[in-house]
């Protein structure tokens, strides 16, 4: 990956991250004062959606942060290595996380006067980024191949270094 392509990519996840850290100070305080003036009807489902809502953001920031780390290992040109697989299965998790999390969505409107369409929607939303999680599940199978085929050319480079 070119170097310009790691400054382009940071640039997009430094500016994704700024915008979370905005919404999560400024936007979700006014969500909450929007929920409460929405009157009797949203009060059992009022801290809940705050509460995913909240974490789902955060979800957001912790796969921001370590697809930054894996950048970093990629322009060091360690990122064939055992400590790729702990940011990997970070992202993993996040990702996973933030499809219960619109799971939880659903289940929360599903009770209320939601319209059944939107329910739905949200529930196909989560199933998608539930497929997100299962890519990164597969990418994570093809970083452990790269992993072992790497070991094992340093193993006969070593035995050809011997040789020689």
């Amino acid at each position: 990956m070119g170097k310009l392509t790691i400054l382009a990519l940071r640039i997009v996840l430094a500016l994704a991250l700024a915008g979370s850290l905005f919404v999560q100070v400024r936007m979700v305080p006014l969500l909450a004062v929007d929920l409460e003036e929405a009157g009797a009807d949203l009060v059992g489902v009022r801290i809940p959606l705050l509460a995913i809502v909240v974490l789902g953001i955060m979800t957001v920031q912790v796969t921001l942060v370590c697809v930054w780390r894996l950048l970093t290992m990629v322009r060091r040109g360690t990122v064939f290595s055992h400590g790729a697989f702990r940011y990997v299965d970070i992202i993993f998790a996040a990702v996973a996380a933030a499809s219960v999390l619109v799971f939880g969505i659903a289940v929360l409107l599903a009770p209320g006067d939601a319209a059944p369409g939107i329910v739905l929607l949200i529930c196909g939303a989560s199933l998608l980024i539930a497929g997100a999680a299962l890519i990164v599940l597969v990418l994570r199978t093809l970083l452990a191949q790269a992993v072992a085929r790497d070991v094992e050319a340093q193993h006969l480079r070593t035995e050809l270094d011997e040789v020689i």
